[in-house]
């Protein structure tokens, strides 16, 4: 919970994300027609969610060690912030490919 905590505090991407899936959350349950496609709406904003934390901790331990600049370091939080942008994909991609299939 202290995580939590830390996360809503301190990252306001992590605040952005989370009343994301607050908002979308009711969407789930109207625009997923059975079972796996709601668990496939909602994973996908709950993975949204946990790879902005893990990029949060990566950041955090980066920057323990300093403000001096170091291309890992830079590295290491350039592979974060990609990691949640490849989760922000995956996110538009299902949500995509099910509105086609229940609208379209």
């Amino acid at each position: 919970m202290a995580g939590l905590r830390a996360a809503w505090q301190q990252e306001a991407a992590f605040r952005q994300e989370l009343l994301l899936t607050v908002l979308l959350l009711p969407v789930v349950f109207w625009l997923g027609e059975n079972a796996s496609q709601r668990a496939l709406l909602l994973a996908s904003l709950l993975l949204v969610l946990v790879t902005e934390l893990l990029n949060s901790a990566i950041e955090a331990a980066i920057d323990r060690f300093g403000p001096e600049r170091h291309p890992l370091s830079a590295q290491a939080k350039d592979l974060g912030s990609a990691a949640v942008f490849v989760a922000l994909l995956l996110l538009a991609g299902v949500w995509g490919l099910i509105a086609l299939e229940r609208l379209g």
